[in-house]
């Protein structure tokens, strides 16, 4: 399960990210609650529209951010993002606590926050393959699920006492210095130690990781589900705090649910870890419990009822991102995989700008349980495509011989159509690139995804 703690630059880097995630978790908590209590009498539709701010910025620079992460130093290129985020995050504990914060500079931070976050995610996403080697690459990914849920454990409780206590304004302030923390990591971080990976060339198009996931059905459906879910599915803030406020909670209740919420991620993450590789029928089935354990928080009737029903969600939804993660980095080109990388959190996180509004208005109208069921469908939807995909690619027909049985074939080769120039010799010409997806294939069989020429 922690095999990639063998690497001295992931275990720095793994520390760093665990204490800054707490102060993110912080932020994100009071930054719902600033919004929803303090600049509006109650309005889920502002929370929507601070989130659409925040998120949109990833979707509308896809092409440029993900270029970026493959052209530089994804290091360096850290460095300077989290140095902007850590600016903001003081500016706007300043603003707080002066008194001076208005809804409309709230919004404008967020949508700063959003730009600088548009390249810091995919360098940060695609940072940990050139941490570890590709064996454990699977591994890393999700125990990174696991820090960033580990800190969701710890960081919304914290904020939420720190609000009732001290006030919102200092939860900024802290979350700034949580900051430094990655910024060490980063400097520690050995260079020489890093894996070699294969750099586009000056001549690299930003459309290239378009027309390579175009070619690529797999990653088009596992898109499209991480799309559906992200943009309907994962407004927990939106869904905590209303239900938290309907409960007759406080800000400390509303943090409370998003630690839980955090206990089954954390677990989610943990079992990913475990699995050798990424598979794709586990990202499907995933999406359907997703929408299961949302229909079943609807029912309950209680606070306590509900907060439990949070940990089997929150347990689904990471299983999902974190296979959908896996899955998308360890099968695609390195050459290309910064502008994957970034075509995949513009889809999860851009839904967010149009999904975002919808399901404050359908809270603040219909009642949060309603904008849930609108959040479970998703799931449910989701999990409908990729199964339909599975069945009409042929990766799920009848067994041979037992009657009433099926089989599942995912070691089938993913067809590549010829890929540019500047791709990898592997996928050049239109090379299939097969995926080694089966619990009976060791990892030196003929299936397994054959490392890329460097």
């Amino acid at each position: 399960m922690f095999r990639s703690f063998a690497v001295f630059n992931y275990r720095v880097w793994f520390i760093g990210a665990l204490v800054s995630n707490i102060g993110t978790w912080m932020q994100a908590t009071a930054q719902s609650w600033v919004v929803l209590t303090e600049l509006t009498d109650n309005d889920p539709a502002a929370m929507g529209i601070t989130m659409a701010l925040q998120f949109g910025p990833p979707l509308l620079l896809v092409s440029v951010s993900g270029w970026v992460t493959d052209r530089f130093d994804r290091r360096h290129l850290l460095i300077a993002t989290q140095s902007a985020l850590l600016l903001l995050a003081l500016t706007t504990g300043i603003l707080l606590l002066t008194g001076v914060m208005t809804l409309g500079m709230m919004y404008g931070i967020a949508l700063t926050s959003g730009v600088v976050m548009a390249f810091d995610n995919p360098a940060r996403q695609t940072f940990v393959s050139d941490v570890v080697a590709r064996e454990r690459a699977s591994n890393a990914i999700a125990l990174n699920a696991a820090s960033f849920n580990g800190a969701r454990m710890i960081g919304p409780a914290v904020a939420g006492v720190m609000i009732v206590a001290v006030g919102t304004g200092w939860v900024f302030l802290v979350n700034a210095v949580t900051f430094l923390a990655m910024g060490v990591a980063l400097f520690l971080i050995r260079p020489a130690e890093l894996v070699p990976r294969a750099k586009s060339p000056s001549g690299a198009r930003l459309a290239d990781g378009f027309r390579y996931v175009a070619r690529r059905p797999d990653l088009i459906v596992t898109f499209t589900m991480v799309f559906l879910i992200g943009a309907m599915g994962m407004n927990f803030p939106i869904f905590a705090s209303t239900m938290a406020l309907e409960f007759g909670q406080e800000a400390d209740g509303f943090g409370l649910l998003s630690s839980i919420l955090a206990v089954g991620s954390l677990a989610g993450a943990l079992m990913a870890a475990q699995r050798d590789r990424a598979r794709i029928r586990v990202l499907i089935l995933a999406a359907l419990g997703f929408g299961l354990a949302s229909i079943a928080s609807v029912l309950m009737p209680s606070y306590w009822g509900y907060a439990l029903t949070l940990i089997l969600v929150g347990f689904m939804v990471v299983t999902t991102l974190t296979t959908a993660n896996g899955y998308v980095q360890t099968t695609t080109d390195p050459a290309v995989r910064g502008r994957v990388m970034a075509l995949y959190v513009a889809i999860l996180m851009g839904g967010t700008p149009l999904g975002a509004p919808i399901i404050g208005a359908i809270a603040g109208e219909f009642g949060p349980r309603v904008a849930i069921l609108v959040g479970a469908s998703a799931g449910i939807l989701a999990f409908g495509i990729g199964l339909t995909w599975m069945l009409v690619s042929g990766r799920i027909r009848r067994h041979e011989h037992r009657r009433f049985a099926l089989r599942i074939s995912e070691t089938m080769p993913i067809p590549v159509a010829p890929a540019p120039e500047q791709f990898s010799d592997q996928v050049a010409g239109g090379t299939a690139l097969p995926v080694q997806d089966s619990e009976t294939d060791p990892p030196t069989s003929a299936h397994a995804v054959r490392e890329p020429t460097r």
